[in-house]
């Protein structure tokens, strides 16, 4: 038996084809590459699966493996048996990968991650990995885009027309506006920056347009309401509108104007809610008619309130 179970290691069937193989490998080999992966023993992991693949992919190896548990037939050599291909780096167990004509790692890896194979990737100190570490990835980019509190607090998607450097013509995104997001925080579109190895990312900074009623305070909404002097000297039941929809408040008699309610839970949401804040403002009427001047003129006569008492 072999002392290193290729099969077992790309996680394949013994009866796997060349296909299944290279797909399996594939997918490792993007997990685990070190300029990737921030898994722990990322790259032991890494060279185990390029090590079982450079056998698995060959036939006469794969022949050998399988009849002696050794890539190049000799039945003492277990799965230490294995030798680096002709061609490779010195202690580089990756040199010459794939043999002759056959593709090699550095291609695999090309493709993988949008690399068009250029010139200047060779290996420096045995490092197999030099060509993706010199590789840059793709420029990112920022904008801002304005949505409305609603947004906001219900969530919402809207799309964006923008051209991206490097790429042609405009591209048609479609951002998703979190519930809760707040003026200032950024929404990261990945691999939508500018083209290269590893495509670039683009940003989105969030601004909020300007509200009719109103105004915002970290995550609490607050909003002025006007009401009316009898509203206020009755007492009555007022509607107050908020970005969930309106909600019926009472209002007790003898409101004085300034005071100011809380409606919990009623700002943009989140783990913990903002709250909605209201702040009455007594909106005299004027006397523009006869009939209200009389009004007035009675009120003066029947009241005694001076506001200015304590001056």
């Amino acid at each position: 038996m072999p002392e290193k179970d290729f099969y077992k290691i790309l996680g394949v069937k013994r009866s796997a084809n060349d296909a299944e193989i290279k797909k399996q490998y594939r997918k490792l080999a993007r997990k685990y590459h070190p300029d990737v992966s921030k898994l722990k023993n990322a790259e032991a992991h890494f060279k185990k699966v390029n090590e079982a693949y450079d056998v698995l992919k060959d036939k006469e190896k794969r022949s050998n493996y399988d009849r002696f548990g050794s890539a190049d037939g000799n039945p003492f050599g277990g799965g230490g048996g294995f030798r680096p291909p002709p061609g490779g780096a010195q202690g580089d167990p990756f040199g010459g990968f794939g043999g002759q004509g056959g593709g090699g790692f550095e291609d695999l890896f090309g493709s993988m991650f949008g690399n068009s194979g250029g010139q200047g990737g060779g290996r420096q100190g045995g490092d197999p990995f030099s060509r993706q570490r010199q590789a840059q990835k793709g420029q990112d980019h920022s904008v801002s885009i304005s949505v409305d509190l609603e947004d906001s607090y219900n969530g919402a998607n809207r799309p964006l027309h923008i051209h991206i450097p490097g790429t042609d013509g405009a591209k048609k995104l479609n951002v998703k506006i979190p519930k809760g997001i707040k003026e200032g925080q950024k929404i990261r579109l990945s691999g939508q920056g500018s083209p290269g190895p590893t495509n670039g990312d683009l940003f989105i900074e969030i601004k909020f347009n300007r509200h009719k009623y109103f105004t915002l305070d970290d995550k609490d909404i607050n909003l002025i309401l006007p009401i009316t002097p009898w509203e206020a000297a009755l007492g009555t039941k007022i509607s107050i509108p908020t970005l969930g929809g309106k909600v019926e408040m009472k209002l007790a008699e003898n409101t004085k104007g300034g005071k100011k309610l809380r409606l919990k839970g009623r700002g943009l949401p989140g783990k913990v809610s903002g709250d909605q804040y209201v702040v009455l403002q007594i909106i005299t009427p004027e006397a523009n008619t006869d009939e209200l001047k009389d009004l007035y003129n009675k009120m003066a006569e029947l009241s005694q309130f001076n506001p200015r008492s304590n001056f």
